[in-house]
């Protein structure tokens, strides 16, 4: 672990302004509070479980966080075919992206989260948040909208298992 200044920024939202712009400042708020709770952690550490039979890791948040950015900004809303599996969970391991990070490597599992964020962020640039995805979830047809506010949630609910994951590795609290 080192004890340098954190190498992410993290912007508080506006107090002020349209609602994408709030939307999607909330949530690059959020994916980087996920940031910084992984930052200067060891590999070892990012793995570390909570507790059993929890397989909840650091390293699970964020590879279940590029499922997720992959599955409703690829599959939802720009309708792309993703397969019948995802990047770490499979039918026969379904919870993959949490169980399986044993052998996982952090650094190019966080480059695979960002390769996925920086898609959405290219992907609902300049959008209407009232575009109805090529995709559908459940049968249903979703707005960017309704995308945006549930990945702030997604987010937050996560953010609340990294802090306490984080406090139970090294003693780190705070936002």
């Amino acid at each position: 672990m080192t004890n340098t200044a954190p190498a992410t920024t993290r912007t508080s939202p506006p107090f002020a302004a349209d609602e994408a712009t709030m939307l999607g400042a909330w949530l690059d708020f959020h994916r980087a509070t996920l940031a910084l709770k992984c930052e200067g952690l060891t590999p070892d550490q990012l793995r570390r479980r909570a507790c059993p039979p929890s397989s909840l890791s650091l390293l699970g948040l964020v590879r279940h966080m590029t499922e997720v950015e992959r599955h409703w900004f690829r599959a939802v809303l720009d309708g792309q075919d993703l397969g019948p599996s995802g990047r770490y969970w499979t039918e026969e391991f379904p919870d993959g992206d949490f169980d399986l990070v044993d052998g996982a490597d952090p650094v190019a599992d966080t480059a695979a989260w960002q390769e996925e964020v920086t898609f959405a962020r290219s992907a609902t640039a300049g959008v209407s948040l009232d575009t109805v995805g090529k995709g559908r979830w459940r049968g249903n047809e979703v707005t960017l909208r309704w995308v945006l506010v549930h990945m702030i949630e997604e987010y937050a609910r996560h953010n609340g298992h990294a802090d306490l994951l984080r406090e139970r590795i090294d003693g780190s609290t705070g936002e």
